[in-house]
């Protein structure tokens, strides 16, 4: 018996990237087939997914980018994308397609929906992003990421969690050593493209601290390629050891050794810091839409978890008196990694994945 494909289709950022490698993972320890649906943005996002994942980069466009020519070209894109789609699908079909959004899945999930395929949609945020707005009642089942998810009236949907990758997973409840007099790591991500704004006003915050506070602290800030150079030499001139770099590729590794994370609140950032179960100061993206990343951050608030700074309030003394209260409170910073893991979902992934297989034989009957 031949193995059943799975086709994946998401965007180019790595709240897309990382739960559909997951699921990717999953599926391929199952005995499926796993191809994956991208453009060339998306593609620079592919590097951890199991070398077995068949890569497929597409023809897709959006209208929030470039200039008049560009989006006057999007439609034309996306179709060529679709009619792709359309004849890769006819010649190898999916058992089952799996959305996570983002304008690289319209050329998928546009080809399934026309072919009738079985298919459905996963949502990290607890608002949809708009290409998943546009296909939530054209699909046979929409998961959650978030919960509650704002979903468009007459559409249900199904609270499975985040999925995190496997390296995340190996790493689930790691034991926390608590805020002392001794060597202390602080990890700061700023979601998959970097955060000038946490480039802007951490370093300075960190610098603030007490020297016999900052003797003892070791940064990870993961910074923009054009900000990387300035944040390495602030950090250089006031002393502190840092590692500086535009993306981490161990970020699960990184954060099972800090004492506080700093961090937006990506859906896959506060899920990765839930499973884990860290400490830490969330600032959400201000312009995210309808401000999910507010929404994202509120079960580890909730709990008792996280600290969270909207980025109208965002100072340097402000995240400085903030830090202070995780790194000078030990008792409370473990309790504060206990609460994050109380609202993990671990399970999220399997329970995924057990939503593609029945999904894929309903499809059959």
């Amino acid at each position: 018996m031949s193995q059943p494909l799975l086709l994946i289709a998401a965007g180019g950022t790595g709240g897309h990237m990382f739960p559909a490698q997951a699921l990717a993972e999953a599926m391929l320890a199952r005995g499926w087939r796993v191809k994956l649906s991208t453009d060339a943005r998306g593609a620079r996002y592919t590097g951890g997914f199991p070398h077995t994942t068949e890569i497929e980069q597409i023809s897709s466009s959006t209208f929030a980018r470039g200039g008049l020519p560009a989006k006057a070209a999007t439609p034309f894109r996306i179709g060529a994308g679709v009619v792709s789609a359309v004849f890769k699908m006819m010649r190898d079909k999916p058992a089952a397609v799996v959305g996570f959004g983002g304008y690289p899945t319209i050329p998928a999930m546009a080809a399934a929906t026309l072919l009738r395929l079985p298919r459905m949609i996963h949502e990290q945020n607890g608002v949809l992003g708009r290409v998943n707005q546009v296909f939530a009642s054209r699909v046979d089942a929409v998961a959650c990421g978030t919960w509650p998810t704002e979903l468009p009236e007459g559409v249900e949907g199904i609270h499975v969690g985040n999925p995190v990758r496997g390296a995340v997973l190996e790493r689930a409840g790691s034991g926390y050593i608590a805020p002392g007099d001794y060597p202390m790591e602080v990890l700061v991500i700023g979601g998959s493209q970097g955060a000038r704004i946490l480039s802007d006003v951490i370093p300075p915050a960190i610098a603030s601290l007490p020297v016999d506070r900052l003797k003892n602290i070791r940064v990870s800030h993961q910074a923009r390629g054009e900000d990387e150079d300035r944040v390495r030499a602030f950090y250089d001139e006031h002393g502190i050891a840092a590692d500086v770099q535009p993306f981490f590729k161990d970020v699960p590794r990184r954060m099972s050794e800090a004492q506080l994370v700093i961090s937006r609140a990506g859906a896959s950032s506060v899920a990765d810091i839930s499973i884990i179960g860290r400490p830490s100061i969330l600032i959400p993206y201000a312009v995210a839409t309808g401000d999910h990343q507010t929404l994202n951050a509120r079960s580890l608030v909730d709990a008792g978890a996280a600290i969270l700074i909207p980025e109208s309030q965002l100072s340097v003394d402000a995240v400085a008196a903030q830090i202070a209260t995780v790194l000078d409170n030990p008792d409370g910073a473990l309790q504060m990694s206990r609460a994050a893991q109380s609202v993990a979902k671990p399970d999220a992934t399997e329970t995924l994945a057990a939503m593609v297989e029945i999904l894929a034989e309903k499809g059959q009957t």
